[in-house]
């Protein structure tokens, strides 16, 4: 069984305490106990190695028994996600976090039924930054992924020209996505379209922008699990995996 992860801004001394809502989880939810195992980080790659020595009614104290830094992966997997409908945002957020993906760009695009106004969009973007925090701990992530402020197609063209790599995922592609060659440094900056896909007009934009089109494969995904598909094939290819 993996050593669970907690979230943690306080890493430094020989005993530490873990409190708040990430304590009261781990007392309570998880039922963590003296003599076990947990890991807490910052989220930013610091990680301090623990043994609890004590579990109270909602927060542990701990012992730290070892402490490393984990380099920031390389390259940078940038994924901009078109607004899906209902639920499909966390889905597709919670899967590409579990893969790897370093940053999540929300894009309203034209085609997109939901959009983000108001209120709404941030509590959308709360959902989205708390399903990526919690997947994160889970997949045992010591960088976790940062989800942006949503962006407007402007503001994607932008990502698009300083990426080191600029793709745009299209069923009409003719370039197989596992054919590319991937930088080993830089920004690779995919955009995943939403339940109607990329509109004409956005890929005309997106590619005078230097981005790619490419295809994942003979079958049309959904808007949840082609950023996850997606992630797979560039993970591989750039030896991350």
């Amino acid at each position: 069984m993996s050593v669970p992860v907690f979230l943690s801004d306080a890493l430094g001394g020989s005993e530490l305490v873990l409190d708040g809502p990430e304590g009261r989880h781990a007392a309570a939810v998880r039922r963590l106990r003296a003599g076990e195992r947990v890991d807490l980080t910052d989220g930013a790659g610091a990680v301090a190695e623990c043994v609890v020595r004590e579990a109270l009614k909602d927060s542990l104290r701990l012992d730290v028994v070892g402490r490393y830094d984990v380099p920031a992966p390389r390259p940078r997997i940038v994924a901009v996600q078109g607004l899906p409908k209902g639920d499909r945002g966390e889905l597709a957020v919670e899967m590409m976090t579990e893969a790897g993906v370093d940053v999540i760009v929300p894009w309203a695009a034209s085609r997109s039924i939901t959009q983000w106004k108001g209120d709404r969009a941030a509590k959308a973007l709360a959902r989205w930054r708390s399903t990526a925090r919690e997947a994160g701990k889970q997949a045992r992530r010591f960088h976790l992924p940062e989800v942006t402020e949503p962006a407007s197609t402007a503001q994607v063209e932008k990502l698009l020209r300083d990426a080191a790599l600029a793709l745009v995922l299209h069923e009409d592609a003719a370039e197989p996505l596992s054919r590319l060659e991937v930088p080993a440094d830089g920004d690779v900056v995919m955009v995943v379209g939403p339940e109607g896909g990329v509109a004409e007009e956005e890929v005309a934009r997106f590619r005078a922008a230097g981005a790619v089109p490419v295809l994942l494969g003979p079958t049309v995904l959904r808007t949840s699990t082609a950023g996850v598909a997606a992630a797979s094939v560039l993970m591989a290819r750039t030896g991350r995996w």
